[in-house]
């Protein structure tokens, strides 16, 4: 079982975090300036409300900690370092952040983000459109491997932001398919793969076209000394955003999934593992606050005992419930993403993943452990037809094998 660190063990990564923290001491202090404020819900960030529809509507109800302290500099119009390790949030914060600030009645390309790879790419395309979906944001994604013609065609008929690769971004400026003169944020996500990847000359390239007047993030999980210098040279007193590494895991957690093909068909499923779920303590992810009532009234329905948890219900009612929860009155817990870090409770073995969450960085909140005495634990993905991409994404990206789960559920908890 593959954990997630793969810059090797903690002790490297509080070693790396030391020798950067001296870098940027003794030649970086006049540089950098550091950014604290914190912002505990999206409501609490001035963000406009067609955005914050989109966010909801996405399935974020809590920010994440690079979310609380990301979003707000950016739509500020600061330059940002943001440093964070992948699956914490960055996507979404640099996306809030572009959406926030385009002039929707101006369709011009306002917004350049560069990704390192045409999978990426795509990836911030599809969270920049749900994102800004009650906006009516134009986005498109300049790859290679793609028809240059029909590019420059969707590119001439008006985008708000162009997301993509550094070679197919280039050659659309260099052709003049794509106008830089709108052009007032620049983002390079991934930057310390981008450099890694040899892109370092057209980011130059592309720089040198940009209007001199322009907003940089920078996002990054890492920062060698090629993106502190990449920093040095485009970016105007930049605030840096550091998130310290997640200490989850996923170690000792067994993984199935449970083909159940149709949506409607969940339901059964879960009613025939109930008993199952009942000998432990378990919980139930669904990706919305309405679905948690649905399921909740239909499991209580069918005579079992359940608990429910989401972010519509007061502080003081979901601390009662979780309460509960914790001390074994109530053994089986439904719930949104919003819980999922929040759920420390150490008696969970058995996580099901009703719905699998609408992104692979979500998986590891859910179901990940940070590492505590070695307990055991399962989680149980219901896959249907329209998953099986996820369930691929889940497993690349945590670079897990997530198995067929076995009659014999009970044995293994």
């Amino acid at each position: 079982m593959a954990g997630l660190a793969p810059e090797g063990s903690q002790f490297d990564a509080r070693q790396y975090d030391s020798k950067m923290n001296d870098l940027l001491s003794s030649d970086g202090q006049d540089f950098f300036t550091s950014y604290d404020e914190v912002y505990e819900s999206f409501d609490a960030m001035g963000l406009q409300e067609n955005l914050l529809r989109g966010i909801y509507a996405y399935g974020f109800e809590k920010p994440s900690a690079i979310q609380q302290r990301g979003i707000v500099p950016f739509i500020k119009g600061l330059d940002v370092i943001q440093q964070a390790q992948s699956g914490t949030g960055k996507t979404a914060t640099f996306c809030s952040g572009v959406l926030q600030q385009l002039d929707y009645s101006l369709t011009q390309c306002q917004a350049l983000v560069l990704a390192p790879t045409r999978e990426l790419a795509q990836q911030i395309e599809k969270v920049m459109r749900a994102l800004g979906d009650y906006l009516g944001v134009k986005v498109h994604a300049c790859v290679g491997g793609t028809s240059v013609r029909e590019d420059q065609r969707i590119l001439s008929s008006g985008v708000h932001v162009v997301v993509g690769t550094p070679g197919r971004v280039f050659d659309m400026l260099r052709r003049q398919s794509l106008q830089p003169d709108h052009i007032k944020m620049f983002v390079l996500d991934e930057a310390d793969e981008m450099l890694s990847r040899g892109f370092k000359d057209q980011i130059y390239d592309i720089f040198q076209l940009l209007p001199s007047k322009i907003q940089v993030g920078v996002f990054s999980a890492t920062m060698p000394p090629e993106a502190l210098e990449i920093t040095r040279k485009f970016m105007n007193k930049p605030v840096r955003i550091l998130v310290k590494r997640d200490e989850l895991t996923l170690e000792g957690i067994k993984q199935f999934y449970v083909n159940v093909e149709r949506e409607e068909w969940k339901l059964d499923t879960l009613c025939d593992l109930y008993e199952t779920l009942a000998i432990t303590q378990s919980v139930i992810f669904v990706n919305t606050r309405r679905k948690v009532d649905w399921l909740t009234d239909k499991m209580r329905g069918r005579d079992h005992t359940v608990s429910a948890t989401h972010g519509d219900m007061d502080q003081n009612t979901r601390d009662i419930i979780m309460r509960e929860f914790r001390s074994g009155s109530s053994r089986v817990l439904i719930t949104t993403d919003l819980l999922a870090r929040g759920i420390d409770v150490q008696q969970v073995s058995l996580v099901i993943n009703y719905d699998l969450p609408t992104q692979p960085e979500n998986y590891l909140h859910r179901i990940g452990r940070s590492g505590r005495f070695g307990r055991k634990g399962v989680a149980i993905n219901f896959v249907t037809k329209e998953d099986d991409k996820m369930l691929v994404d889940i497993q690349k990206f945590y670079n897990v094998v997530v198995e067929e789960l076995p009659s014999n559920v009970a044995e293994l908890l």
